[in-house]
């Protein structure tokens, strides 16, 4: 898709648009901030209260980011000295470590996994409540929030694999959905990265973004309402303030697009998750992330491509020592690598030929589950999670060559 200019007359009105809640968002993040700082982490707040053991950990990044770590067994299971391998839990954009507990025991695959033996973490990234600053930076500096996926992948990942590794000696399982999958290709078409990884399930694979049919997200991106956003000084998203209201608005193109289910108008309609607890997961999500993330995402709905983030010609040549940023080679994820897929005909996001695309350069044959009603969420809270996609998971983990006994 080829980039747009932004129009001299549409910037003034989202301008104005953002300034109605520029002042209040300071303040309503001050608020979240306290509000929502859920004193005893995800653990006390989330997983034990179901009947699991939960051990919260803390790693830093290469670059001062401190990283919320969860450890999370059945209770019928001594925390780490499970017989089962690790896997790690690498959660989408918006979101944080508590997308994979939301719901019920038996359908949430945090607890699934713990049910089956496996020695779960669950990875938090930089900007969530769940991850505990920075070495350095307040949350409050311009920048604290000069990351996108790129620094997820490259040194979040990086950092976490590294620990659980230190604590089990054992390669880890990765389990990813959404931006999650996005690290993961990226991280592993490196070297020290991937040789910590016994194997990876990808649920709603994304390498490609250039054929997304969610109509929200491309009124958003052909507005280049991060443009405006970007000259506003505004850094952090957190879409728990007023800016919430307004992007709608926005997105909605002022009452021409149908947004009056919103969750479908973004992802795609889902075919399975439980619609009556949409206020208890409202409670936990949507967590923060940076502009500068979503100016990336949208670079890579614009352009078509999966590759670094895009400076412009000049700083690029400065940083990359070249016009263009460089592309993350998915011929570069060895061919030893078992890879597991599942994606759905109703995901607006991760769209069926961006998966084609994604699975055509990979060198593996990766085995993909496709569930044609699925939309982007129910891969997540799918009330069938189990029977349609998580027993599959599990029995391609147990097909993998793992170095303990399980």
């Amino acid at each position: 898709m080829a980039t747009s200019i932004l129009p001299s007359l549409l910037l003034p009105i989202i301008l104005w648009m953002c300034m109605s809640f520029v002042e209040c968002l300071t303040t309503v993040d001050k608020i979240i901030e306290h509000s929502q700082s859920y004193d005893g982490g995800l653990c006390l707040n989330l997983i034990q209260p179901c009947g699991y053991a939960c051990v919260e950990h803390t790693t830093q990044t290469k670059d001062g980011f401190l990283l919320g770590l969860q450890r999370v067994s059945s209770s019928t299971i001594k925390l780490g000295v499970q017989s089962g391998p690790p896997v790690l839990l690498l959660h989408g954009l918006f979101m944080g470590g508590d997308a994979w507990f939301m719901d019920s025991p038996n359908e949430s695959l945090g607890f699934v996994l713990a049910n089956h033996g496996f020695d779960v973490w669950v990875g938090n990234m930089r900007g969530t409540k769940w991850s505990h600053g920075h070495s350095s930076l307040s949350d409050g500096d311009k920048e604290f929030w000069d990351w996108s996926w790129e620094e997820m992948a490259l040194y979040d990942l990086e950092a976490m694999l590294t620990y659980i590794n230190s604590k089990t000696s054992s390669k880890v399982f990765v389990v990813g959905h959404s931006q999650g999958t996005i690290m993961s290709f990226a991280a592993f078409t490196q070297p020290d990265i991937v040789n910590m990884v016994e194997a990876a399930a990808l649920l709603s694979p994304i390498s490609y973004l250039d054929h997304i049919t969610s109509k929200f997200v491309l009124n958003l991106v052909n507005m280049h309402l991060e443009e405006a956003l970007s000259l506003l000084g505004i850094h952090q998203l957190n879409l728990k303030s007023n800016i919430l209201i307004d992007i709608i608005e926005l997105g909605c193109d002022g009452g021409r697009l149908d947004c009056s289910n919103m969750l479908a108008s973004i992802t795609g309609e889902n075919c399975c998750f439980n619609s009556s607890r949409v206020d208890f997961y409202l409670e936990y999500e949507p967590h923060p992330s940076s502009l500068k993330n979503l100016k990336h995402l949208f670079q890579m709905i614009r352009k078509g491509t999966f590759a670094r983030y895009d400076y412009g010609t000049l700083k690029n040549i400065l940083k990359y020592g070249q016009t263009k940023p460089p592309t993350f080679d998915l011929s570069k994820i060895p061919e030893s690598l078992p890879i597991w897929m599942a994606h759905g005909g109703n995901d607006a996001l991760g769209d069926v030929i961006d998966v084609q695309h994604t699975v055509k350069e990979l060198k593996s044959n990766p085995k993909v589950l496709f569930l044609e009603e699925y939309g982007h969420v129910d891969f997540l809270l799918s009330t069938r999670a189990f029977e349609d996609m998580y027993d599959n998971m599990i029995t391609f983990f147990r097909s993998c060559k793992m170095s303990s006994s399980f």
